[in-house]
Order: structure tokens, then C-alpha cells, then sequence
């Protein structure tokens, strides 16, 4: 891929983000749902290891919760690019 092809896809990504994030299920998810109906959800960790800078998409300073969750969607669709650019750089410049 080129760099504009690329450019392209992270900003269908990040449109995707916006668009889409804020109707998001407000249902927890699977493995929630199952801890809850077993009767163990309680016994979870009380304090994570590492602490959210987002915790349920709650982007501190923003009160309307559908920007707030875009925000987040945003800054994640980043990060994973960031993070994936990073690892194919340097399993190409290995090779």
C-alpha cells in the first residue's frame, strides 16, 4: 500500500469511529453477562492493574457521552494504527 491508500484507510476508520461509536450497545458484553448470570461478577478486581485514561468511554472534560464516546473512538482507531505501524516497522527493517 502507499501512503495515500493508507491515509485513506485510517481516515475511513476514523469516520467509521465517529459514526458509528455512539450506538454502541449500552447491553454489557458477552463475558459480563455470563459472569453476572454464574454469580461471579462480584468477585472481580476491585482495582485494575492499570488504570483506563477512558474508563466506559468517558472522556474526562466532555459531558455529552455520544462526543465523548467518538472521542474515545478516535483516539483508539489512532493508537491501534500507531501501535500496528510500529510492529511493521520493525519486523520490516528485521527482514
Amino acid at each position: 500500500m502507499n501512503k495515500k491508500e493508507i491515509f485513506f484507510c485510517i481516515l475511513v476508520a476514523i469516520f467509521l469511529a465517529v459514526a458509528v461509536s455512539p450506538f454502541a450497545s449500552q447491553w454489557p458484553d458477552g463475558l459480563e453477562k455470563v459472569a453476572e448470570n454464574k454469580g461471579f461478577l462480584d468477585n472481580a478486581m476491585s482495582t485494575p492493574l492499570l488504570p483506563s485514561p477512558a474508563p466506559d468511554y468517558i472522556w474526562p472534560g466532555i459531558k455529552t457521552e455520544k462526543i465523548a464516546t467518538s472521542v474515545a473512538g478516535i483516539i483508539g482507531t489512532l493508537g491501534v494504527f500507531i501501535v500496528a505501524y510500529g510492529v511493521a516497522f520493525a519486523l520490516k527493517s528485521k527482514a
